[in-house]
């Protein structure tokens, strides 16, 4: 059984805060967002005995350099993907908040869901399965799994037995570690949004 599965935002990368990026192709990490991995990986203990990605190319780019420093290979997982944002891929933050369904969005997440795009409910119920499914097919050891703000808050809430409402009272910054432990009674959180300082 898997002893200790490790969720890490990407890094940091130019359009944060600026843009809805979801899915959007080709949005990598900066150097700010390569720095941040890199001191993760300097510092990561127990060696992890396996390492997933979203396959998101910041995700990746993430995962790959945590991977260089233990040697092991990345497993993409599409569960682990960016919320599906629809229409709203893409846009700026500023657009955004003028869009009265963005804010309903927001308001009631459990609820609602971006145009043409998936709810966080949906969004949930793919993460935890996935995170479920690692708990009884591996091993003991260290599981690293680099995915986004909204998959990793979704998972909290989750295990924190929260409302999808309550989304946010859980931050989760570029390239923070949350940390959920493992055991024959489930899947509890022993860290969330930790950061290895600069």
């Amino acid at each position: 059984m898997v002893k200790i599965i490790h969720l890490i935002r990407h890094g940091h990368h130019a359009l944060l805060g600026r843009t809805l990026c979801g899915r959007m192709k080709g949005v990598e990490l900066d150097d700010l967002g390569c720095e941040e991995i890199a001191r993760y990986a300097d510092t990561f203990g127990p060696r992890p005995t396996m390492i997933q990605s979203s396959p998101q190319r910041r995700c990746m780019q993430s995962a790959c350099i945590l991977a260089a420093r233990f040697g092991l290979p990345v497993e993409i997982v599409p569960a682990l993907d960016e919320l599906d944002y629809g229409e709203w891929t893409g846009q700026s933050f500023e657009a955004l908040a003028r869009d009265p369904r963005w804010s309903r969005w927001n308001e009631q997440r459990g609820t609602n869901r971006p145009p043409g795009g998936e709810s966080m409910r949906s969004l949930q119920k793919r993460v935890v399965a996935h995170l479920e499914q690692v708990r009884i097919d591996h091993g003991p050891g260290t599981v690293v799994a680099v995915s986004h703000a909204e998959p990793i808050r979704a998972a909290l809430l989750h295990y924190s037995r929260k409302g999808l409402d309550d989304f946010l009272s859980i931050e989760i910054d570029p390239g923070s570690v949350s940390t959920l432990s493992v055991d024959n009674r489930g899947i509890k959180i022993t860290g969330i949004n930790q950061r290895v300082p600069a």
